[in-house]
């Protein structure tokens, strides 16, 4: 295992020094200078911080406004997004350094919005529409210590647009393209003396196409539609010179078609879901840091009817799921002297949810879990240090405790050499607790991670390379075990995962060029209670690479071209005698390509071409994905 693993690493850098001529990797910006707010809970250049962060730029979204979220974030090495090519609407699961869905944490504004009603506490992510988004910033590692349970193998911070200018501005956007699919969006913004406003409206409507595979040769599957309306506030207040009060709205409902299952149609599956996430806070500033709170309410409404037909046995199913999670939040920075940053906090989670369906009912499950948490930030010259804790007392299970030492060298204004050990936890969701599979005895998952790697530019503001290596320990995993009678199944803990691997990335910014490459690499393997293997990291390729070019042309026009490839996979296939068998799913290569015209300074006209090869692949046995596809469209800012 280790000379592979070595072997694929040396692959790796050769494949960077093949496309790195001609390449733009996904234009995940990653420049030592850049300050960014997940990695530590408050402003600090990447410089100074030990940690892989990726940042997606506003000016990188605006770039590609014919992408879902999710399509989005499967171009971010080290990331993948399987099933972000199904039909529209349906449900995808990111998988970050190899981690199981779930132990990725989704923010919004700083703020946990997991679901409290799914099974592993995983959040769709195509409940935000990318109109809505001004920058994404991806915490990769172990993120624990700073934001409790599911940060495992991440955070992903998506922050919403806020006022920026003053005075108020609007601007209108359409597009349509492939599937009948069409998008308007419309955003007001800006500042009025102390009060500054963010609104943004968005609408998305496409006849998709038919989710599941038609084995039969009829061709007769229905095409599985899908439907969005969102809209997202942001408020700001100065109150005083020294502090500032804020709130935010985002909401968004979704509603569509469903089949019935790999292969399997469905014409009356449909669901109708509501994503509402609202916060109020507050800051203080102080001579040498600053205060901050938060209180913030996450709710997420699932309803699923099926009517009764041959899909389902004549028999019609109905499921309706709620979860809620109030989180009120605390943050302290300051800085003791010129060695000592200190950042402190407290934070109170109170998860809810309530279930029902044909078969069980879940009502009222609630449990909560308090923190207190501190990271000290030693600097001194090249060297720096980060060193923190993290105390959880949770109503279910008890207590447990995490911890973050990550110290780094700057070296030459230009090189940045670092390492990590961390721990990190997954607290037992609500249905794993109460289901009628329910386990109250269960145990969070706990994760010991290894992190070591540099980031060099090697000319400055013009060629950078940056290499990480990593390795995920799991105890205590949570596992569906088999029972031979009723209810035929409960969840324990005892399994494990290991999972390690490297991630590289090649970036150049020449004048109208900007061009990079990435390659990254995961293996990994679970065990059961007893130390046999189990299985292989499902859906999880082992090898990921990619590449993407963008040029200005002339003033008024640009272009680039993105590549990804994804390697080998596998996937459970379940048989109509209720076996399953599992089945490996060849790689497959992916060019997108997306075009932009400024007519002027309030009309920008843009197209995105994905797919542009026809690629024929599968994500997942038994459901199609996206052939070639396009988005084009209009943008005009009123004034």
């Amino acid at each position: 295992m280790k000379k592979n693993y070595f072997v694929a690493a040396g692959l790796g850098f050769a494949q960077l020094a093949l496309l790195s001529t001609a390449a733009h990797a996904q234009d995940t910006s990653r420049v030592l200078n850049d300050v960014v707010v997940t990695a530590t809970r408050s402003p600090k250049k990447l410089s100074e911080i030990g940690r892989v962060v990726a940042v997606i730029t506003a000016e990188q979204i605006n770039k590609s406004t014919g992408k879902t979220l999710p399509q989005l974030l499967n171009s971010v090495p080290g990331i993948t997004f399987s099933g972000a090519n199904n039909a529209p609407g349906i449900s995808s699961s990111i998988f970050l350094r190899g981690a199981s869905t779930g132990n990725t944490l989704i923010l919004v504004d700083g703020f946990a919005v997991n679901n409290s009603s799914s099974i592993d506490g995983s959040y769709d992510l195509n409940a935000f529409p990318l109109d809505q988004i001004e920058r994404i910033e991806i915490l990769k590692g172990s993120g624990s210590t700073l934001y409790g349970s599911d940060a495992v193998a991440g955070v992903i911070n998506i922050i919403t647009k806020h006022p920026k200018q003053r005075g108020l501005k609007a601007n209108l956007q359409a597009s349509g393209g492939t599937y009948s699919t069409f998008n308007e969006s419309a955003g007001l913004d800006g500042r009025i003396k102390n009060t500054g406003i963010a609104i943004n409206l968005s609408n998305t409507d496409s006849k998709g196409f038919a989710a599941a595979t038609d084995t039969t040769g009829n061709g007769n599957f229905k095409k599985d539609g899908f439907h969005q309306r969102s809209a997202s506030v942001n408020l700001t207040q100065q109150i005083s010179e020294k502090f500032i009060l804020n709130g935010n709205l985002q909401a968004s409902y979704n509603k569509g078609d469903l089949p019935a299952a790999a292969f399997k149609d469905d014409k009356g599956y449909t669901y109708a879901n509501t994503f509402i996430f609202g916060g109020l806070g507050g800051k203080l500033k102080l001579e040498k840091g600053d205060l901050r709170f938060n209180i913030s309410q996450n709710s997420v409404k699932n309803r699923y009817n099926d009517l009764a037909g041959p899909s389902n046995f004549n028999f019609p199913f109905y499921q309706k799921n709620t979860g809620n999670i109030t989180n009120a939040d605390a943050v302290f920075n300051y800085g003791i002297n010129k060695y000592l940053d200190i950042t402190s906090g407290a934070n109170f989670k109170y998860s809810k949810t309530d279930q029902f369906n044909t078969y069980d009912t879940l009502k009222d499950k609630h449990n909560s879990i308090a923190s207190v948490y501190t990271t000290l930030f030693f600097k001194t010259g090249m060297f720096h240090l980060e060193l923190g804790g993290r105390y959880n007392h949770h109503s279910k299970y008890g207590s447990n405790f995490t911890y973050t030492v990550n110290p780094s060298l700057y070296l030459a204004d230009q090189f940045k050499v670092f390492g990590t050990i961390a721990s990190a936890f997954k607290a037992p969701s609500l249905y794993q607790l109460f289901s009628q599979y329910k386990n109250p005895d269960l145990k969070p998952e706990t994760t010991t991670s290894y992190e070591a790697g540099f980031d060099w530019q090697l000319v400055k503001n013009t060629l950078s390379f940056n290499t990480v290596f990593y390795k995920y320990d799991t105890k205590d995993v949570i596992y569906f075990k088999n029972l031979n009678d009723p209810p035929y199944g409960v969840y324990e803990n005892g399994a494990f995962q290991k999972d390690k691997g490297f991630e590289s990335e090649l970036k150049l910014n020449i004048d109208k060029l900007t061009a990079s490459a990435f390659a990254a690499y995961v293996t990994g393997k679970q065990t059961d209670v007893n130390g046999k293997q189990t299985a292989n990291l499902f859906r999880r390729p082992k090898n990921t690479y990619g590449a993407s070019v963008a040029y200005q042309f002339i003033k008024s026009f640009s272009a680039g071209l993105d590549y990804k490839y994804t390697g080998d996979r596998s996937d459970t296939k379940f048989n109509p005698d209720f076996s399953s068998s599992i089945v490996n799913l060849k790689h497959y290569n992916l060019v997108d390509a997306h075009l932009q015209y400024d007519a002027n300074k309030r009309i920008v006209l843009f197209a995105d071409l994905k797919n542009l090869f026809d690629a024929k692949y599968i994500d997942w046995v038994g459901y199609n994905t996206r052939g070639f596809n396009f988005m084009a469209g209009i943008k005009y800012q009123i004034n």
